[in-house]
């Protein structure tokens, strides 16, 4: 199996199948993060963590890939494209590729799995999404967790499903590729939202509002796009919202809350460090919302604060406003 990305999810994924009794490679970016995680460490992304000594990691994408039975994606949406670019002549045509990255591409306005079908000869039913509640630091650290493995092929589902269970990652097969990959990405709209009410100091009624209106936004546009409304309230949909809008781990949760603060967009990057998926995602989000005829005012207020200079408390005046309708 090769994971390509030696970031938080990535790394933290590979440990979960080593520990599931894979032989695992990390394709890193960077030199000294794979010396890192040969010396079983990720301390820039996972700190204290001890990684297994089985897991591997290098720089060559050839050495990673080779002849891996199973490819895992897990690097930022936006940067997908460009590096399949360069990883596709190298996927065998029965490989199976399965995207960890919870984002919509800018200007296609295209889920992962399509991103992935239009750059790769990799057929549909060969993609696979994992999509739950499962923040990168707790799953390494070993704490219970379940997950999704959605694919179009139930089949794959179930032999990944089969894959990657360990004593403490519980996951559940599914069909619905659209369901998941749109639970994923918006949620991390929705959590820059509670971030931003968290900094403003606003307890958690403001946020369970904003979780379960966000939840209703999501439905709307999965359903309109052809997902099983149920998704919404499994794992991938619910279960992914709620742990990163409440948790402190979240990096979308932890974004909003600076720009809660008074930080600007910036601010809040060089302090975040690692990509937070919904800052540039949450655009293609309202494209979709557009294209499909779907109301999300929440996802417009984001990417009002993220994009065109909006404030926070103009967000939440802009929501609180609006015209009285039923639930």
């Amino acid at each position: 199996m090769a994971v390509l990305g030696g970031g938080s999810w990535g790394t933290a994924f590979a440990k979960l199948m080593s520990d599931a009794g894979c032989a695992v490679t990390i394709l890193a970016r960077r030199p000294e993060i794979a010396a890192a995680i040969n010396a079983h460490r990720n301390d820039d992304y996972l700190p204290d963590v001890e990684l297994p000594a089985t897991l591997r990691a290098t720089c060559e994408a050839e050495a990673a890939i080779g002849d891996a039975q199973v490819v895992v994606l897990a690097v930022p949406a936006q940067r997908l494209r460009e590096n399949l670019r360069n990883w596709a002549p190298l996927i065998a045509p029965d490989t199976t590729v399965v995207s960890l990255i919870k984002g919509i591409e800018l200007g296609t306005d295209k889920r992962m799995t399509e991103v992935v079908a239009e750059t790769t000869t990799v057929p549909h039913g060969q993609i696979a999404v994992v999509s739950g509640p499962n923040l990168a630091r707790e799953i390494a650290a070993g704490h219970p967790a379940a997950s999704v493995v959605a694919c179009s092929d139930i089949d794959r589902a179930t032999w990944l499903q089969q894959l990657c269970q360990t004593a403490y990652f519980r996951p559940y097969s599914n069909v619905d590729v659209v369901g998941c990959e749109l639970g994923g990405a918006v949620k991390n709209v929705i959590a820059l939202a509670c971030g931003m009410a968290e900094g403003m100091g606003f307890g958690d009624n403001t946020k369970a509002s904003l979780v379960t209106r966000g939840l209703a936004e999501t439905g709307r546009l999965g359903v309109a796009m052809g997902a099983d409304p149920m998704t919404f309230a499994g794992l991938a949909g619910l279960g992914d919202l709620v742990a990163t809008c409440m948790s402190p781990l979240s990096r979308n949760r932890t974004f909003g809350e600076r720009l809660g603060r008074g930080e600007t967009i910036d601010e809040a990057r060089t302090a975040v460090r690692q990509t937070a998926e919904g800052v540039q995602s949450c655009r293609s989000v309202l494209d979709l919302a557009l294209r499909y005829g779907v109301e999300m005012p929440i996802t417009e207020g984001v990417v009002s604060v993220c994009h065109e200079g909006g404030r926070p408390a103009d967000m939440v005046e802009a929501l609180m406003t609006r015209k009285m309708k039923s639930e």
